[in-house]
């Protein structure tokens, strides 16, 4: 796969458009988990170990970020580190893309925002931690991820939606949207820090292969959505459903007293339940996001002609 003709301010980096050019397994990684999802250090730490387990699973991670009004994809160790340490980075989702190139602005790519890019570029795998949603509070504040991913034809990993949001809801508008929901080994819908939610998936794989066969299927009818593939947090760092939920009730009180609307609402309420749970949802946050970019890189390889060879180029 050749990378297509991009706009002037859109670049991919060399060691992805050759791996795309070879028909190479690469998944595209997410930013606005080090720019507003994670303190420092752990935000630089965590955009490392995801790229190292993409690597170490056999495929080739492609970081997507915005920096001095650039969109790029494949982002350098020095690239990452600016992003990680930018003093007020913008949190950049679709719409915010061309303000950002027009003004010169550095920022971390949402769901939505990394899904545009990735296509555009022509990756077809994509690992983050939990989609966007429907909110809670207030329930008309809808992601703009979930619009793109009825949009963008990328198999998209993640530990299902944020837990802060009404999972019901977006389970409900994910198929209102026709995105098949695959369950990853597991018929739970997951709750992002926990294993559970009480809701099932419509679709089940048991390995990447079957993943890849099913995105594959999916496409050939002509269908341009995306895949998404919800993983369970590994056992070993998942919370309790009745915990989490305790420490979101008290989260979401403390943002309507302070009334924080909009973008700045998810990266709140994660850090207020990161608190509530004295640290223990951001170890599980960074568990789940090592573990979906393992998975990925194992159905980017599945989808991938070239993808058993890609140790060998």
């Amino acid at each position: 796969m050749s990378v297509p003709s991009l706009p002037r301010a859109f670049r991919v980096a060399p060691p992805v458009e050759r791996a795309l050019s070879l028909h190479l397994p690469v998944v595209a990684l997410e930013s606005t988990v080090i720019t507003h999802g994670l303190p420092q250090p752990q935000n630089l730490t965590l955009a490392y170990d995801m790229e190292a387990e993409v690597q170490n699973h056999g495929a080739l991670p492609a970081t997507v970020g915005v920096l001095r009004g650039q969109i790029i994809v494949g982002l350098s160790e020095a690239e990452i580190e600016e992003l990680a340490s930018a003093a007020q980075p913008r949190k950049i989702s679709t719409r915010d893309f061309g303000p950002a190139i027009a003004q010169r602005a550095s920022g971390g790519t949402t769901v939505a925002g990394t899904l545009l890019a990735a296509h555009r570029a022509g990756i077809r795998v994509f690992a983050t931690g939990g989609i966007g949603g429907v909110h809670r509070w207030p329930p008309y504040d809808v992601s703009a991820d979930l619009p793109a991913l009825a949009r963008y034809p990328l198999v998209v990993v993640c530990a299902g939606a944020k837990a802060i949001l009404d999972l019901p809801a977006t389970l409900e508008m994910l198929e209102t949207l026709a995105v098949p929901v695959v369950g990853y080994q597991t018929d739970q819908f997951p709750a992002f820090y926990s294993r559970e939610s009480g809701l099932t998936t419509p679709h089940r794989a048991e390995s990447p292969q079957e993943v890849a066969a099913i995105a594959q299927a999916h496409w050939a009818q002509g269908l341009e959505s995306a895949v998404l593939v919800v993983v369970p947090p590994p056992p070993e760092a998942a919370l309790p459903r009745e915990k989490v939920e305790a420490a979101i009730a008290e989260a979401l009180r403390a943002a309507q007293a302070q009334g924080v609307r909009g973008q700045a609402s998810t990266p709140f309420l994660l850090e207020q339940v990161s608190k509530l749970t004295h640290r223990a949802s951001l170890k599980t946050n960074l568990a789940l996001l090592k573990n979906n970019a393992a998975v990925a890189a194992q159905i980017a390889r599945a989808l991938s002609p070239m993808g058993r060879r890609y140790r060998q180029v």
